[in-house]
């Protein structure tokens, strides 16, 4: 493969820029790799194919957690990040990082990973804990947060501490016992461990506690959960610096799967003042704001309310159990950096289509062998450049709608690319049906995926409980913040 200057020069940038630092005490920035390798997938519908299943299989799995097929973690839909434990000097460990959960785990020497034979190879080689490695006590309130908030003294007597040092709160010595997670797409059994964390510019977390996996089931990379809940990174980083732990934005580069665009790097940024978001260069970037929902159910979720959609100048409002969660933890929309495209409900999706079809399919044939080889639809066929009508995210708050680019809902490849059959322009809608709402009961109502988020800066304010987002040419973020 060739790649182009431009990609050179970034690579050469960020192999630079990889400790930058910006004002220690408020603010922090480094890259997130996208995964994608064209290797992985034969022809454009294969890499949609399998993108689609996997969004839709981590979407429902959160509504029949006990009940999923285990689909195995797909590249081209995730972000990973780096670090290092033990030492700074240690090899440096990247993770896939993920919005929609609560725990930083990686996989540990020795590793297994069932149903992976057919996967990429783990981004770094299987940990072998440092001699600074500590495992987490079975009396601690992070082990109770790992095995669903199960009481200290249930996990301790499960760890054979005696009775009586139950009784006397002294089953120091007696570890954490293994605890399952699942995912949408796999799973896997880990032990708490903790040792100190360092991120770029060496600033580091003492006692950091993670998941350490020997086995898992389609699950070769380790995840850094960045969700709502004591054990994700920003929760274990704000007991060190609050400014930092309480606020975190991303800046995802739009790259419609080219692989050369997706080598830039995406910044990840820590912390960050208000006043430090409204200028960029000689630009005012304003932020559109809404606000968090709590969930009962899946406290660690980003939930925010969907008002509507508008299709060109309709808007298409949402269902009420889009608007709020309740007290079942049924509802809302999730904004979620491990799902690559975006779930809505059947009655909402449905409407989102006929009105786009309505517009779209007066003009082009639909591509309905394209539909069924993809997962996406409506898709179309075309001689020249389509004219397709916006389409606008409505979140619940005053002036909070958020229109896409083009591309990131309408996405054009050639069908017939591997030499099989006519060579054609084809287009395709990359919004999802994520099923009806009584089969969405007890979990999200819709989640927002990374590919629709594509070339904003999207802000998760913790503190405020608030979730904000801005139009950005991404890869210029890291000149405003060298600045």
């Amino acid at each position: 493969m060739v790649v182009s200057p431009l990609c050179w020069l970034y690579c050469l940038l960020f192999s630079t820029w990889w400790w930058l630092t910006v004002s220690t005490s408020e603010m922090v920035f480094f890259p997130l790799t996208h995964s994608l390798s064209k290797t992985q997938f034969t022809t454009p519908h294969h890499l949609l194919k399998t993108t689609s299943a996997r969004s839709a299989s981590r979407f429902r799995h959160r509504h029949h957690r006990h009940k999923q097929v285990p689909l195995p973690l797909s590249p081209g839909s995730d972000y990973t990040l780096s670090f290092t434990l033990g030492s700074p000097s240690s090899p440096t460990i990247s993770l896939y990082l993920d919005t929609g959960s609560d725990l930083v785990w990686l996989p540990c020497s020795p590793f297994e990973c069932i149903l992976c034979e057919s996967k990429a190879p783990p981004l770094s080689p299987p940990l072998n804990l440092s001699a600074s490695a500590s495992a987490v006590p079975c009396k601690s309130s992070t082990c109770s947060a790992a095995h669903s908030s199960l009481h200290s003294s249930d996990l301790c007597a499960i760890a054979r501490c005696p009775l009586d040092y139950i009784e006397m709160s002294d089953c120091n010595s007696y570890p954490c016992p293994p605890f399952y997670y699942a995912y949408g797409d796999g799973s896997l059994i880990a032990r708490l461990y903790k040792d100190s964390l360092t991120l770029p510019n060496s600033l580091s977390v003492q006692n950091f506690t993670f998941g350490c996996a020997h086995t898992t089931l389609g699950e070769p990379v380790g995840v850094v959960g960045f969700g709502f809940g004591r054990l994700s990174l920003p929760a274990q980083l704000s007991s060190v610096s609050p400014q930092l732990g309480n606020r975190f934005s991303y800046c995802l580069i739009s790259h419609s799967f080219d692989s050369d665009k997706v080598r830039i790097p995406s910044p990840l940024i820590l912390g960050r003042h208000e006043d430090k978001e409204k200028q960029l260069g000689n630009k005012i970037v304003q932020f559109v704001y809404t606000d968090m929902l709590s969930n009962p159910k899946h406290p660690y979720f980003y939930s925010v309310g969907l008002e509507g959609i508008s299709v060109g100048k309709r808007k298409i409002p949402a269902p009420e159990n889009l608007k709020r969660v309740d007290r079942r933890g049924s509802g809302g929309m999730v904004v979620d950096s491990g799902t690559t495209f975006t779930m809505l409900p059947a009655s909402l999706y449905e409407s989102v289509v006929a009105e786009f079809d309505h517009r779209v399919g007066r003009y082009y044939k639909r591509a309905s062998e394209v539909e069924d080889s993809t997962g996406l639809n409506p898709c179309y066929f075309y001689d020249k450049v389509t004219k397709v009508p916006g389409i606008t995210f409505h979140f619940a708050g005053n002036e909070s709608g958020v229109a896409l680019p083009r591309r990131n809902y309408f996405y054009e490849f050639m069908d017939g690319g591997d030499g099989v059959g006519k060579k054609r322009n084809v287009g395709c809608m990359m919004l999802m049906n994520g099923g009806d709402e009584e089969e969405l009961s007890g979990g999200p109502g819709a989640t927002l995926g990374n590919y629709q988020q594509q070339g904003f800066e999207v802000v998760y304010d913790l503190e405020n409980r608030k979730v904000g987002f801005a139009r950005r040419k991404c890869s210029s973020l890291w000149d405003s913040f060298e600045n």
